[in-house]
């Protein structure tokens, strides 16, 4: 990864509609949550992390704002993701000699369709989350699958889109949001 692939003059003012409709996918849950409370609702509690909390919300506000309103230039909607590694692979195969050069090519190692298919699994996994929570269940697991999944989410969307304004706030959210779900209701 270099710096020049990644400066401010390759992302532009934009919307990118999948990263808005993640979020509120996310939301979803927590939306139900705060008008039907759950059996055992631990999450009501008072946080014993407020500044971690208030780092988290800031975050939140940020990488939410830059996934939706920061777009890379070269960004390629999501139908086309498929066609465009293809090309890409034609394109670039006689210039790589080896995997490490493809990986620097990319940027990242993992392909945007896997990756689309890993923030997909986290959704699954919170959703399910969500549901053993609803249940009366509130044991480690259920909070590790309320906390990290929806983060992992965020994060690795940003990855695919080349968001890096999205990204680094997500993963600052990802660690004050697992602090908060460790110390507040592991620990």
């Amino acid at each position: 990864m270099t710096v020049n692939a990644h400066s401010i003059k390759n992302y532009k003012a934009g919307f990118e509609p999948w990263g808005l409709v993640l979020f509120l996918t996310v939301m979803i849950p927590n939306f139900i949550w705060f008008a039907l409370p759950a059996p055992n609702d631990i999450l009501r509690t008072e946080s014993i992390t407020p500044i971690t909390d208030t780092i988290a919300s800031v975050c939140q506000v940020m990488f939410a704002a830059a996934l939706c309103v920061i777009v890379r230039k070269d960004r390629v909607k999501f139908r086309q993701h498929r066609a465009k590694l293809v090309q890409d692979d034609e394109k670039y195969a006689s210039k790589m000699r080896t995997k490490r050069e493809a990986r620097a090519l990319y940027g990242v190692a993992l392909k945007p369709d896997l990756l689309t298919a890993a923030v997909v699994c986290c959704l699954l996994i919170y959703f399910t989350g969500w549901i053993f929570y609803y249940k009366g269940f509130v044991g480690p697991p259920v909070i590790v699958c309320l906390t990290v999944s929806p983060c992992l989410a965020f994060v690795l969307f940003a990855i695919n889109r080349k968001n890096f304004f999205a990204a680094v706030p997500a993963v600052v959210f990802m660690i004050c949001h697992c602090i908060y779900g460790i110390v507040n209701f592991i620990l």
